[in-house]
């Protein structure tokens, strides 16, 4: 079969394979998925725990006609080899290459694009109820696990799924590969979840109370309890039964003999059911299988040794937050850290380490994040919730609601806002200005640099009020710390002095002004450049001062909608500075979504980088 492994171009090929074909193919798929990844980049831990399991949903049915949805994504590169795109793995998460997610414009073989956790059991659900209602039989599939059942979203859409019983052709598959709910799986198991999922068990069940409900009710609902009592102690599925789901597993989710036929019975059923699975996150890799967490998300890296290269000689700003924030909580025992299942990604496994009992991660669970953090400050405490910009959008009710509405001190740190490079435009911090600056009372913060961070933490978790600080992913400027001191808030600070052009900016922005300026001195043109550091409140008497020259841009890693710049235009137009033909600019990031590609190519492209803002200003002053 060797030679025919890369025949395999979509599941129709592969339905043709005897069963016993299976454990090669997941050998190659599973190596495919190691040698794209030590390239590109990317996650495997997860897509090497579904080789098995993705193969053997395929085979067993009938996609794309049955809608198969993987649940934030981050797993679907096996998925991705065997539904026609084996020839574009090398283009993984590069510029106008293949998404590191599911994608609909991508593949017929993604019913529903992801990025962001918790959402296929809804999803399909919508797609099963509109299966209902066309008439048709197609099965809707998702597969969710990697902590993504941790989040809210997803029990509701199991409580709502619950409801519809026989009336809608749903299969959850919850993948469990961290052993979270059970941890047992063995030959009983699996044999339980064969018979329950079986004809005759199903027949056995339906047969009991046609005829026990002819001799007596008390009779037949104590064989009911009786039934769900026993399978209460062989199973851990009491909660998904009692939500309405019919529940079958664990079962070994590396086991082709486990894996073909539950899911050839369950394909017979009809109504919303759940299958357990266990896997091994980075089954097959041995570096993955000893580090899961690692390499959950991993650079280009060495595909014999698994080593992974380091991050270069200059800090991170996300390992400057965690180096700050740990200093701050020797100082102050009120300081609480939060975050939602993302401890490494945003730098508090510092804190975790040196304050446990103060450190506290929720699971993907932005929005109790947000309210949690808010009980706390009630409390007397200064919660810091770190989460990724992105994902700070599932809590925007309870932001306002639950924090600035109550005036509570509570610190949002937001890593990764702007462009994200790779992960593209599902995981890129485009409106986090934007949504917040529209909060009465929130502080509102970017650093432009590592000192600048340091600085606005210190700020933050002393002023008892709102506060959200957002900074770039990846490296610092590598500058000499300077001491952290308490800003005044609202207010920025002139870094260079001119009286043609005013570039104001926020953030990641700043130094680019800086260079651009030196770019333009080059050219006659004399530029100011300021730092603002405050989105909200702003500093009104730099505006003015800005404002005074013939021309005036604003600069953000942000969107345009919305934004820094909107900000000013507002200032601009309430103080009466537009009159007269006023010439003002905003640059940022243009009011579309941003497609993957590296950072720094991505800033060039759009003309955010220093060579790029200068070409900007010719361009308006007609230069050249």
């Amino acid at each position: 079969m060797a030679a025919n492994l890369k025949e395999i171009i979509d599941p129709y090929v592969l339905r043709g394979l005897a069963e016993e074909e299976l454990p090669q193919l997941a050998e190659w798929v599973r190596t495919c998925t190691i040698d794209t990844v030590a390239k590109t980049g990317g996650h495997l831990g997860a897509s090497l725990g579904v080789v098995e399991l993705t193969i053997a949903l395929h085979y067993v049915f009938n996609t794309p006609e049955d809608r198969l949805i993987w649940d934030v994504g981050h797993q679907s590169y096996p998925h991705k080899i065997l539904t026609g795109r084996q020839g574009q793995m090398h283009t993984l998460r590069q510029r106008h290459g293949l998404s590191g997610f599911t994608k609909r414009s991508e593949s017929i073989y993604d019913p529903f694009g992801a990025g962001h956790s918790s959402t296929s059991i809804s999803a399909a659900l919508g797609m099963a109820i509109a299966n209902h209602q066309l008439g048709n039989h197609r099965k809707a599939i998702a597969v969710i696990g990697d902590g993504a059942m941790s989040a809210g979203m997803a029990f509701e859409a199991l409580n709502n799924a619950g409801r519809y019983k026989e009336d809608i052709n749903l299969l959850v598959i919850l993948n469990d590969n961290e052993m979270s709910i059970s941890p047992n799986v063995g030959a009983l198991s699996a044999y339980l979840s064969r018979m329950l999922s079986g004809r005759v068990y199903t027949r056995l069940k339906d047969g009991t109370g046609k005829v026990l409900g002819k001799i007596s009710t008390p009779l037949l609902g104590a064989a009911r309890r009786a039934e769900e009592h026993v399978k209460g102690m062989l199973t851990p599925g009491t909660l998904f039964e009692e939500l309405g789901l019919d529940y079958f597993g664990p079962i070994n989710g590396h086991d082709f003999n486990q894996l073909l036929p539950t899911l050839r019975n369950i394909k017979a059923l009809e109504g919303p059911v759940l299958l357990h699975v266990v896997t091994q996150k980075g089954k097959g890799f041995a570096p993955a299988e000893a580090n899961p967490c690692t390499y959950h998300g991993v650079p280009p890296f060495d595909r014999l040794t698994g080593a992974i290269p380091k991050n270069g000689d200059l800090p991170t700003y996300t390992s400057v937050f965690s180096n700050a924030l740990v200093d701050l909580a020797r100082q102050n025992p009120k300081i609480m850290a939060i975050t939602a299942a993302m401890p490494e990604g945003t730098g508090l496994s510092k804190f975790q380490e040196c304050f446990p009992d103060r450190f506290f991660d929720v699971g993907i669970a932005e929005q109790h994040a947000v309210t949690f953090a808010a009980g706390l400050a009630c409390e007397g405490f200064i919660p810091v919730v770190a989460i990724y910009a992105t994902f700070l959008q599932r809590g925007f009710d309870q932001i306002i609601h639950d924090v600035v509405l109550q005036r509570l001190p509570v610190v949002f740190v937001l890593d990764r806002a702007g462009l994200v490079g790779a992960d593209g435009p599902t995981h890129a911090g485009t409106t986090d200005l934007s949504f917040l600056r529209s909060m009465p009372g929130l502080v509102l913060m970017a650093p432009a640099d590592e000192n600048e961070l340091r600085s606005m933490l210190t700020t933050a978790v002393a002023l008892g009020k709102p506060v959200a600080i957002r900074y770039p992913k990846g490296s610092a400027l590598g500058l000499p710390p300077q001491p952290a001191v308490i800003l005044p808030v609202g207010v920025g600070r002139c870094l260079r002095e001119g009286n043609q052009v005013a570039l104001a900016a926020v953030g990641s922005l700043v130094h680019p002004a800086l260079q651009a300026a030196t770019l333009l001195e080059k050219d006659g043109v004399s530029v100011q450049v300021s730092d603002f550091r405050f989105v909200k409140p702003l500093d009104e008497q730099l505006l003015r001062q800005a404002a005074q020259l013939p021309y005036l841009a604003t600069l953000e890693e942000n969107s345009v909608c919305g934004g820094f710049g909107s900000a000013v235009l507002e200032f601009l137009a309430r103080d009466g500075l537009l009159d007269g033909g006023k010439r003002v600019r905003n640059w940022g990031l243009p009011d579309r979504f941003i497609p993957q590609g590296e950072q720094a190519a991505l800033r060039a492209e759009l003309q955010l980088d220093a060579a790029g803002i200068a070409e900007r200003v010719r361009q308006w002053l007609k230069i050249g």
